[in-house]
């Protein structure tokens, strides 16, 4: 094996390590740029509607704690809560797409900081 084919694979290995996270560390990150988290609040946003036709609910369930389907495409869900699915909330870029795409379809809006945290401290206890 080449030496350049070692070092490229090898910084494939350190950019995907890059990505890595645990549900804990954004936690800490979204409370450091709002504040403390609420489960209670995380439950209540979660299947509260904001003003549009869909919650949170609408596609996960409650609890999120096994498969489910997209309310329109029908696609399956994978189990939202970290305790039923570890790989939840482990990669960065995939936690801010969805964030991003969910918060629209649900406010019409990118989620705060603070709605983020609440829902993440809420997913983390549902077993």
């Amino acid at each position: 094996m080449s030496m350049k084919l070692v070092l490229f694979m090898l910084s494939l290995g350190i950019c995907g390590l890059a990505n890595a996270t645990s549900p804990q560390e954004l936690l800490k990150t979204y409370e450091a740029q709002s504040g403390k988290a609420s489960a209670s609040r995380g439950e209540q946003f979660f299947n509260a509607k904001h003003g549009k036709e869909w919650s949170c609910a609408s596609c996960h369930e409650n609890p999120p704690n096994h498969d489910t389907k997209h309310i329109v495409t029908g696609k399956v869900i994978k189990p939202l809560a970290p305790s039923a699915n570890p790989t939840r909330f482990t990669d960065d870029a995939k936690v801010d797409k969805w964030f991003k795409r969910n918060c629209n379809d649900v406010l019409g809006r990118d989620c705060t900081a603070q709605e983020k945290a609440d829902v993440l401290v809420w997913l983390m206890s549902v077993k």
